[in-house]
């Protein structure tokens, strides 16, 4: 509930936290500078070119601000009631872009105007984390309930569903970022230290086989038993657990050969390549994992100055401007830059987390959570996609890379945070 305070003030930017505008604007600062430099030709007209990536950057880099003044002008009150129909209006878009959208690289994922284009699972991440938190404080949720742990699920289940469909698994995959933030309320750790187990299983049935991995799980369990001295209620337990994860390893190996079509599962390949040292299949689909390892690690400590990656200007990494744009910085700027990058984003996610903690609103305090979970995502791996740590998803860098809908969609997320907090000291209980 809201109410004038003696610590209300007049003005759009009163009490706005501007330690995270501008981190914002140097991130979306050092983007255009490296969409800039990915695109950049002797020759070029000038920086207003809409016909050259650079110049559609620029433009959307203005009208997202423009969205961000918008925001910061609106009465934070309205944006609770208004989540859920935000979130079932981005539901329509993602059936809307099924029927009548363009495919591009075999996703049907856009709507084409002119020669702009708008991706709805982009906006759609910033409905999910807002149905979240709408779902979450309007009501006394206690996670350990199997209803609203379902619950919870559901909201993100219904769009990643429709996001596969496109199918774009990697804007799909992300929408389950959020539920990193279910830790900070109450959810049981088991499940987050089980999708870990899962996560290595899953990595060390491709590295080797499946039933060397059966062989490490019965071995385990074994142990496990002898060890701890289990007596047999427990030691039936540790049993059906070791049964359990046999049967999902058996069915990760079938949904890897069944249900993942060959340049998905090339990836995956390439990625476990990459752990184990093996440069495999550089001219394919390796290709974009080895020249972006080449291209920061030929920036040395501190770049080859701006606008003289060699990497960059021969376009030698394809994407470079959207999902590889941290490897310009790399290239350009070296260790240094890269590291300065990696550090502004470290402490807008701090700035982030820190002022969540301090809201009244358990609206804004849920949701400011849900920011941070989702930018940690995108930033850990894209980053670990250009150096190999992560595979190749296809998700772009937070304000850096290429692209309206990407920009728009985050700008939007982190200024909605931002207006809360201005407004925290106006919240009752």
């Amino acid at each position: 509930m809201y109410s004038n305070t003696t610590h209300q003030h007049k003005g759009i930017f009163r009490n706005i936290d501007w330690v995270m505008v501008v981190l914002w604007l140097i991130l979306v600062t050092v983007g255009w500078l490296s969409v800039f430099s990915t695109g950049n030709q002797e020759t070029f007209s000038n920086i207003f070119d809409l016909n050259q990536r650079y110049g559609k950057q620029l433009l959307w880099i203005v009208l997202a601000m423009v969205v961000a003044l918008i925001i910061l002008i609106l009465d934070p009150k309205i944006v609770p009631p208004l989540s859920y129909m935000i979130y079932a209006l981005l539901n329509l878009s993602l059936v809307a872009v099924l029927i009548f959208g363009t495919e591009v690289n075999a996703s049907k994922s856009w709507f084409q105007v002119g020669g702009f284009a708008l991706q709805p699972a982009e906006f759609a991440k910033v409905a999910t984390v807002l149905a979240m938190a709408r779902y979450m404080s309007a009501i006394d949720f206690d996670l350990t309930k199997r209803k609203t742990l379902l619950t919870v699920t559901g909201i993100v289940a219904l769009p990643f569903g429709l996001i596969m469909l496109q199918p774009d698994l990697g804007s799909a995959i992300v929408l389950f970022a959020p539920i990193l933030m279910l830790y900070r309320f109450g959810l049981w750790p088991w499940y987050l230290y089980g999708a870990l187990t899962l996560a290595l299983l899953f990595i060390l049935d491709l590295m080797f086989s499946t039933y060397v991995v059966v062989g490490l799980i019965i071995i385990s369990v074994a142990l496990l038993i002898l060890i701890l001295k289990a007596k047999k209620r427990e030691a039936w337990l540790m049993v059906s657990l070791g049964l359990a994860t046999i049967v999902l390893v058996f069915a990760f190996d079938f949904f890897f050969h069944e249900g993942l079509k060959p340049h998905q599962k090339e990836r995956i390949e390439v990625y476990i390549a990459n752990l184990q040292g093996e440069d495999r299949d550089i001219r394919n689909i390796g290709y974009n994992f080895y020249q972006s390892k080449v291209a920061i690690g030929s920036g040395g400590w501190t770049g080859k100055g701006y606008l003289q990656g060699t990497q960059t200007k021969m376009n030698f990494i394809p994407e470079q401007d959207t999902d590889f744009i941290f490897c310009t910085v790399g290239e350009e700027f070296g260790f240094i830059g890269s590291m300065f990058i990696v550090s502004v984003f470290l402490l807008l996610l701090y700035r982030i987390i820190q002022r969540a903690e301090i809201q009244r609103s358990r609206f804004s305090q849920i949701y400011g959570y849900g920011v941070a979970s989702l930018l940690f995502f995108h930033f850990v791996v894209n980053v670990g996609m250009t150096i190999g740590l992560t595979p190749v998803i296809g998700i772009p860098l937070p304000y850096m890379s290429y692209g309206g809908s990407s920009l728009w969609a985050f700008t939007i997320l982190l200024f909605i945070f931002i207006k809360q907090d201005m407004h925290r000291y106006e919240v009752v209980g």
